[in-house]
């Protein structure tokens, strides 16, 4: 199983074989230089017998012999989609379900939690992370679980985000703006190669968000036995730059996601993975949105 999110270890498309296309080993059979210079050559798709979803070996846009089995192949030029495979329509329609349901969670949070103290919102948290470490360990994805990690995750923010706008009037708006500004800057820079997400970047990335991991760990325990604030991630210079890397890291998670939907659906990936889609974007977002949260008080109440 691969992440390109440290929180919950979610699944890329290709399962076993890698994180999305260039992870993925050599198929058996195939050239092997023509492989090395195709980043959709291990076609995870392509393994199981009898698979509908299955590619040619070593090309997954490469047209098959058959005329007939050529008019339903989704690459071929003018061809219509075939039914049962993931498309970017898929993949908007249950991300916006995911999103809309934690939204609907954040007003149902901010209006019943954000008086009675952060205590049910921290327990709601806590259960939307069991729910999305539950599905992240799964198969196959589970749209009720999913549904419902949303709405608890939604709980958990709402109520967060009414207690910081009492003391910081305004605070959870401009994060949410924020967040805004980074998908939709991400995206851009994704969708003009900009951002080349590779297995150099993969790398990376991971590397940088299991330091930032441990380093909130580390300083979670210091706080926890030592009092104050810990190691100082939380207020002035350090918290700034500390928030600037959680951002910059949610930016990047973001560029894995628009990789792994994009490689899901060149590989032909079962319908039902857009739900895995949903799910993650929908974890970076949250990740993206509570570190410009973070940033904010640290900035405005300095």
């Amino acid at each position: 199983m691969r992440s390109s999110n440290p929180v919950f270890s979610r699944r890329g498309f290709s399962r076993d074989t890698g994180y999305a296309g260039f992870n993925a080993p050599p198929q058996a059979g195939g050239p092997a230089a023509a492989q090395q210079g195709n980043p959709y050559a291990g076609n995870p798709y392509a393994q199981a017998p009898g698979n509908p979803y299955a590619q040619q070996a070593g090309n997954p846009y490469a047209q098959p012999a058959d005329q007939h089995t050529q008019m339903a192949d989704p690459y071929v030029q003018g061809a219509p989609p075939q039914a049962g495979r993931m498309t970017m329509d898929d993949v908007v329609m249950r991300t916006g379900m995911t999103l809309g349901t934690v939204i609907v969670g954040a007003v149902a949070g901010w209006i019943a939690l954000s008086g009675q103290g952060l205590g049910l919102a921290i327990g709601a948290g806590l259960v939307a992370m069991v729910l999305g470490l539950v599905q992240a360990f799964k198969r196959k994805a589970s749209p009720a679980l999913i549904l419902t990690y949303a709405a608890f995750e939604g709980l958990f923010l709402g109520g967060l985000s009414g207690a910081i706008n009492a003391q910081l009037e305004g605070a959870p708006m401009q994060a949410v703006l924020g967040t805004l500004a980074v998908f939709v800057g991400v995206l851009i820079a994704y969708r003009t190669r900009l951002i080349r997400v590779n297995q150099r970047f993969y790398r990376y990335v991971m590397a940088a968000a299991i330091g930032f991991v441990l380093l909130t760990a580390v300083n979670l325990l210091f706080m926890a036995f030592g009092g104050g604030d810990g190691l100082g991630f939380r207020t002035g210079g350090m918290g700034i730059l500390f928030g600037v890397i959680g951002v910059v890291l949610g930016a990047c998670f973001l560029a894995l996601d628009f990789k792994q939907v994009e490689d899901g659906i060149a590989y032909g990936a079962p319908r039902e993975e857009s739900w895995l889609a949903a799910f993650g974007l929908t974890l970076t977002l949250v990740w993206i949105y509570l570190e410009l949260l973070r940033l904010i008080s640290i900035l405005r109440g300095d």
